[in-house]
């Protein structure tokens, strides 16, 4: 039986844009956001159609600042999933969220939606760190905003940190990661800052207005989280991610697991039946084709809309889907590369397709090689991304 569907929906709306963010996102638009969520269903709904498989055990609402949505219009959206594709009993549906967007009443409202687990952009619990990403909430408003969804029943918060700020000492790291904990999420994700092209902070740093990120000092303050999350019951299950047992990102799961997934909404990308692709990137040219999608001549097969950017849609030959599934799966720092999982997917062990690189590393303690699975070391997730590339 084929593996069941996970959908992502980018919300691409924001107050206002992050110093650091490159995703797809535009602030001061909110006059779109209403014919993108009736855009949105239509392309939830056309998808659907087309679909062979249509379980559907994942839902996440990503962005952007999907928290701008209001719970009617969360409720759509919802609604419309469910008339389009077949939600599991347990289906899990996550939200991220901005801090101070969460109310008792916004929480109680989203959770009546269907939504029932939220991820936070805590980020930080500095105040000057907060300030220099321009976010728009302080540490005090995490904590009410985390009351506020306990209040509603949400019983599975996650929490987004981020390390490596220019100026951030490891004391300043230890505090906000001390601060994280009083608010007892069952999830944590942890994110060393990247300096992407196009965004304020690239241009800070390149100018010398801010220091470049010091990649020794990002090292501490990851083993430092990885030693105070173990010591308050967290488990590490993927390079960035920590849970309390049984409260692993599911959606997420199934990106490391090189499973498919739907990508819908401006700049969502996407992975089913072979393909690879990615949606338009802006929200006028997105409500656009949904609106004119009843017009179309083009014969649009499964996964793919009229939204879909058709530059962007690779067919995923076999050869490039085991280096995918073996690279996405050493992200799992529990599980690893489950060899009988893979053998019965590609019918090939995952030692046949790297032995030599495999064992070079095992050799150096970056890699545990066992009976069940191949697996990065404690070590070896410091090196990943040097080990990735050797393994591409």
């Amino acid at each position: 039986m084929a593996a069941p569907l996970a959908l992502y929906l980018h919300v691409p709306f924001c107050r206002t844009k992050c110093t650091y963010c490159a995703f797809n996102t535009y602030a001061n638009q909110n006059r779109l956001i209403a014919p993108f969520v009736k855009a949105l269903c239509r392309e939830i709904r056309f998808v659907g159609e087309r679909a062979v498989e249509r379980r559907v055990f994942s839902v996440f609402l990503g962005g952007g600042t999907p928290s701008l949505l209001s719970p009617q219009q969360i409720a759509s959206i919802m609604q419309t999933i469910a008339q389009s594709f077949d939600l599991e009993a347990d289906v899990e549906i996550s939200l991220e969220a901005n801090p101070n967007d969460i109310t008792v009443e916004y929480a109680r409202a989203i959770r009546d939606a269907g939504v029932n687990r939220i991820s936070l952009g805590m980020q930080s619990a500095n105040e000057n760190e907060l300030q220099l990403f321009a976010r728009r909430h302080d540490n005090d408003q995490t904590a009410r905003a985390v009351s506020a969804a306990r209040a509603a029943s949400f019983d599975n918060l996650n929490l987004d940190l981020i390390y490596g700020i220019p100026h951030q000492t490891l004391s300043h790291w230890q505090w906000t990661l001390e601060q994280m904990l009083k608010l007892h999420p069952e999830h944590v994700s942890l994110y060393a800052l990247g300096l992407e092209e196009g965004t304020p902070m690239y241009k800070w740093v390149n100018r010398g207005h801010l220091p470049a990120p010091d990649d020794d000092l990002a090292a501490d303050m990851y083993e430092l989280a990885t030693d105070l999350l173990a010591e308050a019951g967290y488990i590490q299950y993927e390079i960035s991610n920590w849970s309390r047992p049984g409260y692993q990102c599911r959606h997420n799961l199934q990106y490391w697991r090189n499973l498919p997934y739907l990508g819908m909404g401006p700049g969502a990308h996407g992975y089913a039946g072979n393909k690879r692709y990615a949606v338009v990137l802006a929200p006028l040219y997105y409500i656009k084709a949904l609106t004119d999608s009843g017009s179309h001549t083009k014969a649009f097969a499964f996964p793919l809309s009229p939204a879909v950017d058709e530059d962007t849609v690779v067919t995923v030959d076999r050869t490039s889907e085991i280096a995918e599934t073996l690279l996405m799966g050493l992200r799992l720092t529990q599980e690893g590369v489950e060899r009988a999982r893979f053998r019965a997917r590609f019918g090939v062990d995952p030692m046949d397709v790297h032995r030599a690189t495999v064992e070079h590393f095992a050799g150096h303690g970056l890699l545990e090689i066992t009976e069940q699975c191949v697996r990065l070391t404690r070590s070896g997730r410091l090196l990943s991304n040097s080990l990735f590339r050797e393994l591409v």
